[in-house]
């Protein structure tokens, strides 16, 4: 909710209760009402908007000390804001679920660069500095019409094969195993929980993964079936470090998803 709105509704409740002047807590005892008098109800209120004002303002710092650590190296970018979207997205989410995010790294990939350019970076976001990076990483054949460009097209949906964008939780990693040019290869690969909901929740469900994978080299990327491939060695080496509580942020400028993800919008209030 952003604060403006959090704000105004936050006073107008608090000035009906004033009017009002007594009201009753359910369950209390019918004969002994519970009073709230205006000091009580506007430090209540003013309780909240002051919380409200710090959890906003330490996202805000959070952001742009990371965006200011990296904007001058993480380059190209596709988009201006790509790094404030992926930062913003991933504290806001670390906010609201800290158990679940019990790694400081993040894997972002800018899918607003064609797949001959090394556009994935491994992130340290608790000392801010890059791990890895920059390095190809491929996008869903769903979501390109040739095998080398910049993809146009995603997708959240069950045999599409195109990449879904948005925020992703890491689980654990298991033995890959895929196809490509008619042989089959093996794998290092890392169980994606999507978190950005209606754009990439069907993550589990479609076998969305990070892998390794021999259609990735160290300066172009084939085509997957929406997983963000990498070199085989160098997933044997990254994708352990993110299991099990790391997080990846697959960012692209397509304006439905920057307007209406969860995570995205919500950092942008």
């Amino acid at each position: 909710m952003a604060f403006g709105k959090y704000l105004k509704n936050g006073l107008i409740g608090a000035l009906a209760l004033i009017l009002v002047g007594t009201r009753f807590v359910p369950g209390a005892d019918a004969h002994s009402p519970v009073l709230f008098g205006p000091s009580t109800l506007v430090a209540g209120t003013r309780s909240a908007v002051s919380a409200e004002i710090k959890q906003t303002s330490g996202l805000v710092a959070k952001t742009s000390e990371a965006v200011r650590a990296f904007a001058a190296v993480v380059r190209p970018l596709s988009h201006p804001k790509a790094l404030e979207f992926a930062f913003r997205s991933y504290f806001a989410y670390m906010a609201a679920h800290p158990d679940e995010v019990k790694k400081p790294l993040l894997y972002f990939v800018d899918y607003g660069l064609p797949s001959t350019e090394p556009r994935g970076y491994i992130f340290d976001m608790r000392a801010l500095t890059i791990l890895e990076g920059p390095f190809a990483v491929a996008h869903g054949r769903g979501s390109s019409r040739t095998q080398y460009g910049i993809p146009t097209r995603f997708s959240n949906a069950s045999g599409s094969a195109a990449t879904s964008l948005g925020l992703y939780l890491a689980g654990n990693t298991y033995d890959f195993h895929g196809h490509t040019g008619g042989r089959s290869y093996s794998s290092i690969g890392l169980r994606l929980k999507g978190v950005s909901a209606n754009f990439n929740d069907n993550a589990l469900a479609r076998g969305v993964v990070a892998h390794g994978a021999p259609y990735v080299t160290g300066n172009r990327a084939g085509r997957s079936e929406g997983c963000p491939a990498m070199e085989q060695e160098r997933a044997r080496r990254v994708l352990p470090e993110l299991a099990d509580g790391g997080m990846v942020f697959l960012f692209a400028p397509d304006q439905e998803w920057m307007a209406e993800d969860p995570w995205v919008a919500a950092s942008a209030d």
